[in-house]
């Protein structure tokens, strides 16, 4: 599964099945959660209104009219993983993270987000369980205003997102943008052993 990953741009509009789609959604939500807080919820867009809605929320207009946003839009599925700060806030502050440094700091002082690191887990499992029912996806920034994206999705404004992700079926199987096309790096010069 890991060796067939890959990011794909252009979808046909072909429905996911409900099925499929909760078993990947299921997959996705057991990512690891730092002190099981699991203050990352998926925001699922499968009505044309609802995508209609993100995208001209989540775009600018330029792009939505541009050749390559097409294949794109067509996806039946986009899911925005929305991050709670305040969930990990208030969990590192229980008596059993105590000895974590992290209790009484507010999110914005942390050294390392939490809800960063969790929400990209929830997208990397997300990723791996299209793969694995032989669909396609893409992670994808947001090009718009973060708040008013969740306000207009009608999600809590003080949540965090970190992009989203469109589900279907590919377009077609061939290598995709040139980035598709570069070489790994080798595990030699990638792997650093007892030292740099």
């Amino acid at each position: 599964m890991l060796r067939r990953r890959r990011m794909h741009r252009s979808f046909t509009d072909e429905a996911v099945d409900a099925r499929v789609l909760d078993s990947i959604l299921r997959s996705a939500v057991r990512a690891p959660s730092a002190g099981f807080t699991q203050g990352v919820d998926l925001l699922v867009l499968t009505t044309p209104e609802a995508r209609a809605r993100f995208w001209s929320l989540a775009s600018e207009e330029s792009w939505r009219a541009g050749e390559h946003a097409p294949g794109l839009l067509a996806a039946p599925v986009v899911v925005v993983p929305i991050a709670d700060p305040g969930a990990y806030a208030a969990r590192y502050g229980e008596p059993d993270k105590a000895g974590s440094g992290l209790a009484g700091r507010s999110p914005e002082k942390w050294p390392v987000p939490y809800w960063t690191v969790d929400a990209s887990f929830v997208v990397m499992q997300l990723l791996l369980a299209v793969t694995d029912e032989a669909l396609g996806a893409l992670f994808f920034r947001l090009h718009g205003d973060p708040g008013a994206l969740l306000e207009g999705l009608g999600a809590p404004r003080h949540r965090t997102v970190v992009g989203a992700v469109a589900i279907g079926h590919p377009a077609c199987s061939g290598p995709g943008a040139p980035a598709a096309r570069r070489p790994r790096r080798p595990l030699a010069e990638v792997v650093h052993r007892e030292r740099w």
